[in-house]
């Protein structure tokens, strides 16, 4: 049954727990009040080792954080382990054992380029990586490519997840909405300066089907988080998104971009958090 339940957070965000028609919430935030570490929790890169993983034919660079249950950060578009934000990664490991990793062929990791770049294969790197760090499942928090990894994930390999954050998000990135995305990764694509990891990451995103049919077959509980101001993937795409996700939650968070995470690294730390941490299970009689 779909159920509406509005919920305060000391965040001064109120999260809606959607059902099919959607709900949305809004917090206040903008780009020019990035939050100072303070006396929030941090943790180095620089003073934390990478580590090695074979998976799916390839090595992955990661790096581990904090104890408790397993969560897998699936980063975006030719970004690498070295792109979270301190703090933002810090928070989450305050009640979770954090794992970052590298898609293949970027950062630390390798890739044997054997294989066409898809989605789905990075996908399929995700699930070979929570095998090879000694997990049948884990919490997934995916960011802008890594939120359209994370779909993939829970589409194919649904026993792989438990819960899901997709933050910066669209399900395809050949829609009206997300022109200025397209844009961008066409030109990386085209470019024969540009990384070849970039590349490979770019003609995925050009090849890739998109999740919108696969959408309603998620049966997880899952957040979306995207900022009003975000140009590339505009959340009225994770409004839509949300709509399609029965029991998702939908949080807005005003006047943040795309990965709003580096601008509001405690805010979205602990909206994260409070999501990561609330029981869900159906109310007794």
């Amino acid at each position: 049954m779909n159920k509406t339940l509005l919920l305060m957070l000391a965040l001064a965000a109120t999260i809606c727990v959607l059902a099919t028609a959607g709900c949305i919430s809004n917090s206040a935030t903008s780009p020019s009040t990035v939050q100072a570490a303070g006396q929030n929790p941090t943790v180095s890169f620089n003073a934390t080792p990478v580590r090695y993983a074979q998976a799916n034919g390839v090595t992955l660079g990661y790096r581990e954080f904090g104890s408790g249950e397993p969560l897998l950060m699936i980063e975006g578009f030719g970004a690498t382990i070295d792109d979270w934000n301190e703090t933002f990664i810090g928070i989450l490991a305050t009640k979770y054992h954090v794992y970052t990793y590298d898609n293949r062929g970027m950062g630390y990791s390798s890739d044997n380029n054997a294989t066409t770049p898809t989605i789905s294969l990075y996908s399929d790197d995700a699930a070979a990586m929570m095998t090879a760090l000694g997990y049948d499942s884990m919490n997934v928090y995916g960011a802008s490519m890594g939120s359209s990894i994370s779909q993939q994930l829970a589409i194919d390999h649904p026993e792989r997840v438990r819960k899901l954050i997709l933050d910066s998000n669209t399900y395809s990135v050949r829609i009206p909405q997300t022109q200025k995305l397209l844009g961008t990764i066409e030109s990386v694509a085209a470019d024969p300066a540009a990384a070849p990891g970039e590349q490979r990451e770019a003609q995925a995103n050009l090849v890739w089907n998109g999740s919108w049919a696969g959408l309603s077959g998620i049966h997880k509980d899952v957040m979306l988080v995207v900022g009003t101001s975000d140009v590339l993937t505009p959340d009225a795409v994770s409004v839509q998104m949300a709509g399609q996700i029965n029991g998702s939650w939908l949080v807005r968070f005003q006047g943040l971009p795309h990965t709003g995470y580096l601008y509001a690294p405690v805010q979205y730390g602990e909206n994260a958090l409070y999501f990561l941490g609330m029981n869900e299970s159906p109310l007794g009689p």
